[in-house]
């Protein structure tokens, strides 16, 4: 059978790029013909994710469409004659952008209407997470499933040698680690608000590390900077990196000791399962797809009350039996996440995608 997938972009370091090629090579080794399509593809990628405009992108068997903003594709793929599977990764909701960036509100409140012009047009509409299945449901498609996003956590349990980022991550400060874009769902100051509670009440000797592009919404990063010195927290203790590559990404993982979400808005949220599989320890704020994703893993906290997340981080950060209790939860909940189990997922939803609508 030929499987092709859709995605509207497929970047380097991309989640939803990244979990298609994983899929794509799951999809081989049970012997389908599988290739990725993209409107846009990076240069260092266009060995292997083929352009939208190739004819073979039409010719699917069945087609795998990964909705996460409006495009082109979105009425391409309503048309397609063979199988149609839509994967949703959920669209922040336009609200968090609305005091920041007037482009990305009316880009994220298109997306979530294109999204409801699938109803009825889609044999299968997954969600990588519950949370997103049931907007799905709410919407009103019909046949409705989850399927994770497939992480390839092998980038992350690389042993990179990076002596130099080494020796900056190792000088005696406790690592708290933020992997993602810096934006106004994240609840970067919360993070903000969070580090003066922990140094007022539990310990000086920290930094906060927020690793991923910080120029997507330059306002919001603004306001984050102006907390800062509304606060006066030293500047040192803040660090932000912006994108880096994997072998880096890796290291910022194995110096952290503790990985940190206060999110309010994920379908799904990756670097939670990179950080289970860096055996670092989560605390999150139990929001949207969070616990989902976790399942009960890690430590998850609601509602949101710092100075109750700081005594938290405290524990994870200096309490080693609590610390090897959470690990070993996360190495329970990462099986999930295997080649193993997402071959037999994948299958469901081949056969489920295959089979006539009721």
């Amino acid at each position: 059978m030929i499987v092709n997938q859709w995605v509207p972009a497929a970047h380097r370091g991309d989640a939803i790029g990244n979990s298609a090629r994983r899929v794509r090579t799951l999809l081989r080794a049970m012997g389908h013909e599988a290739e990725l399509f993209a409107l846009d593809v990076d240069d260092d990628l266009k060995h292997e994710v083929r352009t939208f405009a190739d004819p073979a992108a039409r010719r699917g068997d069945l087609t795998i469409f990964h909705y996460a903003l409006p495009s082109p594709m979105t009425e391409a793929f309503a048309s397609l004659d063979g199988g149609r599977i839509l994967q949703y990764h959920n669209v922040t909701p336009a609200s968090y952008f609305a005091p920041f960036d007037p482009a990305l509100f009316r880009l994220a409140s298109l997306g979530r209407r294109e999204l409801a012009t699938l109803v009825g047009r889609v044999d299968l509409a997954l969600g990588d997470s519950e949370y997103n299945r049931r907007e799905l449901e709410s919407l009103g498609f019909a046949r409705t499933s989850v399927f994770p996003i497939a992480v390839d956590t092998a980038r992350i349990r690389q042993a990179a040698d990076r002596p130099a980022l080494d020796e900056i991550l190792d000088d005696g400060l406790v690592n708290f680690l933020f992997v993602g874009r810096v934006a106004p769902n994240k609840k970067i100051e919360d993070h903000i608000r969070l580090a003066e509670v922990y140094k007022r009440y539990v310990d000086a000797y920290y930094r906060f590390i927020f690793v991923g592009r910080f120029d997507v919404v330059p306002r919001y990063y603004s306001m984050i900077r102006a907390l800062m010195a509304e606060y006066r927290l030293l500047h040192d203790r803040f660090v932000f990196t912006g994108p880096v590559p994997d072998e880096e990404l890796a290291v910022y993982y194995r110096h952290a000791a503790v990985y940190l979400s206060l999110s309010e808005h994920e379908g799904f949220c990756v670097p939670l399962v990179e950080a289970m599989a860096a055996d670092v320890p989560i605390l999150a704020y139990a929001a949207a797809a969070v616990p989902d994703t976790l399942a009960g893993a890690g430590v998850q906290f609601a509602p949101k009350d710092l100075e109750y997340a700081a005594e938290l981080l405290g524990a994870l950060a200096f309490d080693d039996d609590l610390r090897t209790r959470v690990i070993a939860g996360q190495r329970r909940r990462l099986l999930d996440f295997g080649a193993a189990r997402m071959t037999r997922e994948l299958e469901t939803v081949l056969r489920l995608g295959t089979c006539p609508t009721p």
